[in-house]
Order: structure tokens, then sequence, then C-alpha cells
């Protein structure tokens, strides 16, 4: 296990020093420099030129990079002009709000997706199986703002039970403290995972169910629901752990859209603005920050994967 960790964490290493260079030469290839990006269109050549080399951008590429590594583990994403603010501060505000709406939509989708996809299994080519996997094709067929404008008419204004805005607090606990405005951006941002899970459990849980494990358990006379709970669900649930890790820049592409939508003041809100706005600074540290996430999530994934799966750990140790 040990061989293994070391083995996965060189790997995830490995890919956030190629995600760091990428950002720099990014940085380096917008439009104007990164002067111009940030004084924008009236900015005189002696004012860029002052700029470049306050910031050091007239040295060497290499000696820059290691300078914007150096900037990057003392946790300095940049400056946006925009806002007036560092982008570390700036996300910093916002990153909390948009990991509780991921993970409350995440424990939903899981809670609904797990069921759902075990009854689909369990009786399968019937009518239960058939109504769910409709309804979970039509989900993700469904553009995600669509869903969410359907979620306000419905419960805002054909029945108004829920607003139709999400909290606007400054801090996270300010939000949390209004939990009905949070229903309908969780909601919407869930249903498309919830649709995604169930079709993997499901196909997991078909295959699982075909083992010969299975078929001895059954002769031994135990019960379909203790085969089913106890056995298959969880070789069952290794595609779902994966998925969770993997699923990252899906949850941050649809909270972009949701947070939009909602006015949801996360990460999402915030690249959206700073897209419309040019704020480049803004775009590379999230769109950083995201990478470097979603490297961490499928390290975890395959450490989750590792810890249920003995095989997993067996194919390091030979690999």
């Amino acid at each position: 296990m040990v061989r293994y960790l070391i083995t996965r964490l060189g790997q995830a290493l490995i890919v956030i020093v190629l995600v760091t260079v990428i950002a720099f030469i990014i940085l380096h290839l917008l439009p104007g420099g990164a002067a111009r990006s940030a004084l924008g269109k009236e900015a005189t050549l002696e004012q860029l030129a002052a700029f470049n080399h306050e910031m050091g951008y007239d040295r060497p590429w290499v000696q820059q990079y290691l300078m914007y590594v150096q900037r990057l583990l003392h946790g300095d994403l940049g400056y946006s002009f925009q806002l007036n603010q560092s982008v570390t501060e700036a996300i910093g505000q916002r990153l909390p709000k948009t990991m509780a709406l991921s993970l409350l939509s995440t424990l939903l989708a899981v809670v609904v997706a797990i069921p759902l996809g075990v009854i689909q299994a369990v009786r399968r080519n019937r009518w239960p199986d058939y109504a769910i996997t409709s309804l979970s094709l039509l989900a993700y067929a469904t553009p995600i703002f669509f869903m969410g404008l359907m979620m306000i008419i419905l419960f805002s204004q054909v029945w108004p039970i829920l607003p139709p805005e999400a909290p606007q607090g400054f801090t996270l606990g300010e939000m949390l403290a209004e939990p009905a405005g949070l229903v309908l951006p969780t909601v919407t941002l869930a249903i498309v995972t919830i649709a995604v899970y169930s079709r993997y459990v499901r196909s997991s849980m078909v295959d699982n169910l075909n083992e010969n494990y299975v078929r001895t358990a059954r002769s031994k006379g135990l019960s379909e629901r203790r085969v089913v709970v106890l056995h298959t669900l969880r070789n069952g649930l290794f595609p779902v752990i994966t998925l969770l890790g993997m699923y990252l820049p899906a949850l941050f592409s649809g909270a972009l859209v949701v947070e939009s939508l909602f006015n949801f003041p996360g990460m999402g809100q915030l690249f959206w603005q700073a897209a419309l706005k040019r704020d480049f600074p803004i775009l590379l540290g999230v769109t950083l920050i995201i990478s470097v996430a979603t490297v961490l999530g499928a390290l975890l994934a395959d450490l989750l994967y590792a810890a249920v799966d003995p095989r997993v750990r067996l194919r390091g140790r030979t690999s």
C-alpha cells in the first residue's frame, strides 16, 4: 500500500507541475501580455515597460517560471486590478461557498443515485428499470440552465415555496443560515449527477449479480436482500468512487451555470464575471485551483479504490 501511495503521489506531483507550466505559458500568451491585461488598453508603452520590470516579466523565461512557482508556493496567485484585490483573497472568499454547494449536491446525488441504480439492476428489463432509465436519459440530455429555469418557475412561481435566489451572505455561515435558498441550486446541480451515477451503479451491479460468488451466496440460502446489500453492493460502488474524484471538472462547469442562474456568490459566478471583464488573473487563478483540485480528486479516488479493492494494490506492486 505504501509503494502504491508513493507511486500515485509522484504521478500527481508531475501533473501539478505540468499544470503550472501550462498556466505560466497561457499567462504569457495573453493578448498584449500580462501587462496589457492588467493595466488596460489605455496604458502607455512606458507604463507597460515599468509593469513588466516590476513583475519580472522582462527576465528570461526560466527565471520567470521559477519566480511564478515561488509566488504560487506562497499562495500568491496574482492581483486583480478589476476587483482591486489579490486573486487569492477573491478566491478565498468564494471557494468555501462553491465547495459547500458541490458537497451538498454530491451527497444528494450519491444518496439518491445508489438506491436508483440498485433498483434498476435488481429489476432490470422491467418497468422500474425502463422508467428510471428514461428519466435519467432525460435529465442527462436537458441543459442545466434550462433545468434551473424550470425549477425556478415551478417552485418559485407556480408553487412559491422556495426562493428563486441563493442566499447572499458574505460568509459561508451566513449563507447556511438560510437553507431554503440553497435547495434549488443544490437540487439543480445534483440532477445530472444523479443520472450519471445511477447508470454507472446499475451497470456495475448487473455485472456483479452475474458473478460466481453471487450464485454461491444464493445457493447457500441467503435472502436476495442480503445478497444484494452485503455482497454485491460493495463491488458495485467502485465506479462511484472513481467518479467522485473525476467528476470535479463537470461539477465546476455545472456550478458556473448554476451560480450565475441563482446569483450564488461562489467561484462559478466569479469566473463568469471575470470572463465578461477579461480579468485574466482571476481566470488563470480559478483555472489553476480547479486543475489542482481535479488532480487531487483523482488521487483521492485512486487511494479509496485501493483501500476497498486489494487487487488495485497488487497491480500497483507488479507495475
